[in-house]
């Protein structure tokens, strides 16, 4: 595989896992990607943004776009669950994990593949 090929694949199995931790760092890698960088930079970005410690703002922010690919297949329960799981989240009632093994579920139930080769949830048992 081109380097290009493995930066693309490297970035599609990386991108929730870095949005979660930083917005800004996932904008500036996107722009990057514009160009021509080299798999060690791509590497070294993706290694920063993830030393970054998520907040609760980025944590909700890489769910609602994991989720967007669940919205209109969703069942009414299943969007119920969604929103409640991120409002007890909002009220600190319960941790990101929870979060993310729900749409690690949803992944699963409707085999959206590129949402199960994402680390964020792949990293899950």
């Amino acid at each position: 595989m081109k380097e290009r090929g493995k930066i693309e694949k490297l970035w599609r199995e990386e991108k929730y896992h870095v949005l979660l931790h930083h917005q800004h760092a996932y904008d500036n890698i996107r722009d990057m990607l514009k160009g021509d960088p080299s798999l060690k930079e791509v590497q070294n970005e993706i290694a920063n943004a993830l030393a970054i410690t998520p907040t609760k703002g980025s944590i909700i922010n890489a769910y609602d776009h994991m989720w967007g690919y669940f919205k209109k297949v969703a069942t009414d329960e299943e969007q119920h669950k969604a929103l409640l799981l991120k409002n007890k989240f909002n009220d600190n009632q319960l941790n990101q994990l929870t979060l993310l093994n729900y749409l690690k579920e949803l992944a699963d139930k409707y085999e959206v593949r590129y949402l199960q080769n994402s680390t964020v949830l792949k990293q899950l048992k």
